[in-house]
């Protein structure tokens, strides 16, 4: 019978709550000295953005206080990590990390505050936008000072922006500037990088001369002040601003930009503006500029792919040695059971491993049919699809080929060749549906497969653009979903080349530990978001649907078309 093994189990969970959980530690005084400096010497690479030293010595230092169960300099030193994480554009890994910081905080303190503000940001470098706002609302609430809600207020207006949410942004910035605190000499990089944001806030709006206004009176005041760093935005929103007026104009303030970013060893910015220039294409220099944002791009996502992986070395030894010290200490506790209560955790074990496996079959049972059937429902679509465009495309082709058949006098030559064209024309339509159809590699050259299929559309008046896809370990993914790849990836080119008039074409392939990214975005000239082919994008649901994937669509008239696609590994 299997009524009975949750009680069994919590009957397990109360034997083991019986062992004692006492760590001693005679030295306390050496441990805290110790701790101390590496904390202190940490914060201090920090500041002096040596991140890398700063990390090792956090995460030192951490260890230091686990022993010593100071829980505030425990909770401390996670968020100061989260902050170095997102720095090198580990933002899931941030959040993995002031996730753990939560248990070591006080509740509605500068701490949470902190740790809100961490997940808002890394949910905003995510495209997760309604989380992002979720956070910065909550850092709000735990404020007391006035001056100190400014920040999350205006990361929430800059999430707005994202969203094209104009008017909410304007609001809040508006409301912000009208604070006569912001007045003060100290806060004028504030004050200024807050009226840049509202100026283009109005730009995007349509409000072109206000928001001029704004973000011109921003970057003069950024100059004054010699606040170089903040002065890079001003000039990429310039560019943006002056991108469908002035070209020139636009190329000048995203090549300024560049100047300062490559000065301030800023990679994101730089890589911003390069995407203006080359999307403005503007000047003879654009394969110059693809080829250097190709490189420092590659270069960026392995840094900060090494800095991942050492972090995750870091945290893998910790909970190792964690686990190990933990084993010593049950092996000490287990010695003191009786044999009697061995025999009893045994059958606890026997009977909790069978009802687990009797509950592991059925949910692979479930999920093994659920599968199976929406494989079978994307089979049918790709078979109505094919079937419908035969009827629609080829069976009128046949029987109008067929009517001038019987209609026309087929001893001249002129009609004779004017049914060999139609004929051809047939037959390459048929080639086209075979090959839209035909069985995908897979293997060793799945990388090479898929750069041909994309370059393929590359022509002199469409530019198609590919970035990191060799950087994707892509032997992780089985073949079902190298397929589903390929097949999306073959569907937007097509409805790139039918639809959108597109001049370039930029997929970018991005990986992380859990999922793979892929980011189409196209200049074509786009439509609204209600008007899109529906069999399509049922078709492109569909088969992600079946590898447990999903894709997401974006569309303005005369804004382009960018879609999403996310896979887990």
């Amino acid at each position: 019978m299997f009524r009975s093994p949750f009680f069994l189990f919590i009957i397990f969970l109360s034997l083991l709550s019986c062992e004692e959980k006492k760590i001693t530690n005679t030295h306390t005084e050496p441990l805290t000295k110790e701790a101390l400096d590496l904390r202190n010497q940490a914060i201090e690479n920090h500041k002096k953005q040596n991140f890398s030293t700063a990390f090792d010595q956090f995460n030192k230092a951490k260890k230091l206080y686990e022993v010593l169960k100071d829980s505030a300099n425990i909770g401390y030193i996670l968020i100061e990590i989260a902050d170095i994480q997102q720095v090198n554009g580990d933002y899931y890994g941030s959040k993995e990390t002031v996730t753990e910081a939560i248990p070591f905080v006080k509740k509605n303190s500068v701490y949470t505050a902190s740790i809100n503000t961490i997940m808002g940001i890394a949910d905003k470098e995510l495209a997760l936008y309604d989380d992002a706002i979720f956070y910065y609302k909550e850092a709000i609430k735990e404020y007391s000072n006035l001056s100190d809600k400014y920040g999350p207020m205006s990361n929430i207006a800059a999430v707005y922006i994202q969203q094209k949410k104009y008017n909410k942004s304007i609001e809040i910035l508006e409301a912000i500037l009208s604070q006569k605190i912001l007045d003060d000499d100290s806060l004028a990089k504030d004050k200024s990088r807050i009226t840049d944001n509202l100026g283009y806030a109005y730009f995007k709006k349509g409000d072109e001369e206000k928001g001029f206004r704004l973000m011109n009176e921003a970057l003069q005041v950024r100059k004054e002040i010699k606040d170089t760093y903040g002065s890079i935005e001003s000039h990429l929103h310039l560019a943006d601003y002056y991108a469908k007026k002035d070209p020139r104009k636009s190329d000048e303030n995203a090549t300024e930009a560049y100047k300062i970013a490559t000065k301030l060893n800023s990679i994101d910015e730089r890589l911003e503006a390069l995407q203006i220039l080359i999307s403005n294409d503007n000047t003879n220099q654009t394969p110059k500029y693809t080829q250097q944002y190709f490189t420092l791009n590659d270069s960026i996502i392995k840094v900060r792919n090494n800095f991942k992986n050492k972090s995750a070395k870091i945290k893998y030894d910790a909970q190792k040695e964690k686990q190990e010290n933990e084993t010593l200490r049950l092996e000490k506790a287990e010695n003191l059971l009786s044999l009697q209560k061995a025999k009893y955790q045994r059958i606890v074990f026997a009977i909790v491993f069978v009802f687990l496996v009797i509950l592991i079959a059925i949910l692979i049972r479930y999920f093994r049919n659920k599968n199976k059937a929406i494989k079978v429902k994307t089979s049918y679509e790709t078979e109505t699809r094919i079937a419908k465009k035969i009827h629609d495309e080829l069976a009128n082709d046949v029987y109008n080929v067929i009517a001038f058949a019987e209609s026309q006098p087929l001893a001249k030559e002129n009609t004779k060749e004017n049914l060999l064209q139609k004929l051809d024309d047939i037959y390459s339509r048929v080639r086209g549906i075979s090959k839209e159809n035909d069985s995908i590699e897979t293997g060793a050259d799945f990388t090479k497969s898929i750069k041909e299929m994309l370059s393929a559309y590359s022509t002199n008046q469409q530019n198609v653009l590919i970035s990191n896809l060799e950087s994707i370990d892509w032997e992780t993914l089985d073949d079902i979903k190298k397929i589903t790849i390929s097949r999306i990836l073959q569907e937007l080119m097509v409805n790139m080349k039918k639809h959108s008039n597109a001049s370039l074409v930029v997929i970018k392939f991005e990986s992380t530990p859990n999922v793979v990214l892929i980011n189409y975005t196209d200049n074509g000239k786009g439509c609204e978001k209600s008007n899109l082919v529906k069999s399509g994008l049922k078709n492109m649901e569909s088969r992600l649907q079946a590898v447990n994937g999903s894709i997401e669509f974006e569309t303005e008239p005369d804004k382009g078309f960018k879609a999403k696609i996310i896979l887990p590994n």
